[in-house]
């Protein structure tokens, strides 16, 4: 019925105000005998639930697995009578993305609970982690770890709709707003997976072109930025300016990439959309041709193929 991303740095205090208030407060409205509803069940996915351990933040090859685990365990769980909370990082604007996009196929309502808190308190908190006996040390991020996770975190905005709605909380709010949750998972807007009955929206007759310049643009910063960096594979931030967006961040496996192989996945990426072109929509629903779609869609695309 809902899938509800929760997202913010690690040791943000994420996991505590689900399993301390979110959980509770849905499970009391579940539970109220006024409610009719479908919801029966609500069902926390995370790190801890999945046995997934901190170190594997440290290996590209080891993250791409655990987040492929967290996606295929997500869409198991999705269903009329489900209210799934994805308790995790979450830091990737593209695997939130990919989520918004499972969700919209089932017609199930999203909202995404963004958990903020500075660096410097992440890092004390981690710190306490660390050198409290009566804390389980599989809770804590390696500092280095933690560095480069608030590094590469990519924040989410309400002007996109795979974040939105967006409900932001600050470490130091005392409560979060439970009711407004609560209407945007039983009562928000539900995105049709495809037009149904209705004509399906003609793409812009620019369609192609749009197509074809985003992702030769991906390409080739993609490399410039390999081989500015110098590192092999990885995280990369991109710099591609546009009115939508300036940076974006692509996670390569953790070797070189070819241009040949980039090519080739780009006349991919391209040729599954040509069908999108001329009805308008795909099987998923209708397609946003903006060019900063079209980068989001790339970048997923490149990060599900790209082999390791």
């Amino acid at each position: 019925m809902a899938l509800i991303t929760v997202t913010g740095y690690p040791c943000s205090g994420k996991s505590k105000r689900v399993n301390d208030e979110l959980v509770p407060s849905l499970q009391r409205r579940i539970d109220d005998p006024s409610y009719t509803g479908p919801i029966k069940r609500i069902v926390v996915l995370s790190d801890d639930s999945l046995n997934i351990p901190r170190s594997v933040y440290s290996d590209t090859k080891a993250e791409k697995i655990a987040r492929g685990t967290l996606f295929t365990n997500i869409q198991r769980e999705m269903n009329r009578e489900t209210i799934v909370i994805a308790d995790g990082l979450n830091y990737i604007k593209g695997f939130r993305y990919q989520m918004y996009c499972a969700a919209r196929e089932l017609s199930i309502r999203v909202a995404t609970i963004f958990v903020a808190a500075t660096p410097d308190i992440c890092k004390e908190r981690n710190e306490s982690r660390i050198s409290s006996s009566d804390s389980d040390p599989s809770n804590a991020y390696e500092p280095d770890i933690l560095d480069n996770l608030i590094m590469r975190y990519e924040e989410p905005s309400s002007m996109v709709r795979w974040d939105s709605p967006l409900f932001t909380i600050s470490w130091l709010d005392e409560r979060i707003p439970d009711e407004d949750i609560w209407k945007a998972v039983t009562e928000g807007e539900v995105k049709p997976p495809n037009a149904g009955t209705s004509a399906a929206p003609k793409a812009p007759t620019d369609a192609l072109s749009v197509l074809e310049q985003t992702a030769s643009t991906m390409v080739s910063s993609i490399l410039a930025e390999q081989s500015a960096s110098g590192a092999a594979g990885g995280s990369i931030r991109l710099a591609i300016p546009s009115a939508e967006s300036s940076t974006l961040t692509v996670n390569l496996p953790p070797r070189n990439v070819t241009l040949s192989e980039l090519q080739r996945l780009k006349r991919q990426f391209i040729t599954s959309h040509k069908k999108a072109v001329t009805l308008g929509s795909t099987e998923k629903g209708d397609v946003d041709w903006s060019e900063g779609s079209v980068r989001e869609r790339f970048a997923v695309f490149l990060e599900n193929h790209l082999s390791l």
